[in-house]
């Protein structure tokens, strides 16, 4: 297996994948956390989508009340933590596998809408990354340039 997967246990991680009825996903390097939802309703369907972060449980099951109020609330919500970039969550298999979840649950519009969301979460990622490098809101340089004479 690739040095970019060691001390991850895709295998578990894709079980996870293809059983959670509440899945967060939490990227390293974005704050927005991938919300897949697989409940529906006779008005609702699966969901897929970047939701904010929030401080406690109790409070994101209040945002999913507001978000999908037709839909009951789950018994629980599965957290998977992604310490890498979202490319190698698709060179690890595992976003073929929620892009193949979705498309039994949905069909090909929620698998298309696992390409929106993927793209979504790798511009967030380069310009996380990108506001880093140049020192953006919410960085500080390590090092400051000497002062010319």
């Amino acid at each position: 297996m690739p040095s970019e997967f060691s001390g991850l246990d895709i295998e578990e991680m894709g079980r996870v994948i293809d059983e959670a009825g509440v899945l967060i996903i939490r990227f390293h390097v974005i704050p927005q956390r991938l919300l897949v939802d697989t409940r529906e309703s006779a008005e609702d369907s699966p969901q897929l989508r970047l939701v904010p972060p929030v401080s406690s449980a109790e409070e994101r099951y209040r945002y999913l009340q507001k978000l999908r109020p037709g839909v009951p609330l789950p018994d629980q919500i599965t957290v998977l933590s992604w310490p890498r970039y979202i490319e190698v969550m698709r060179d690890a298999g595992l976003w073929q596998r929620l892009e193949q979840r979705m498309f039994e649950l949905g069909g090909a519009a929620l698998a298309r809408r696992c390409g929106e969301v993927f793209d979504e979460v790798r511009s967030a990622e380069r310009a996380e990354v990108v506001s880093a490098i140049i020192g953006g809101e919410g960085y500080e340089s390590l090092w400051e340039s000497a002062p010319t004479t």
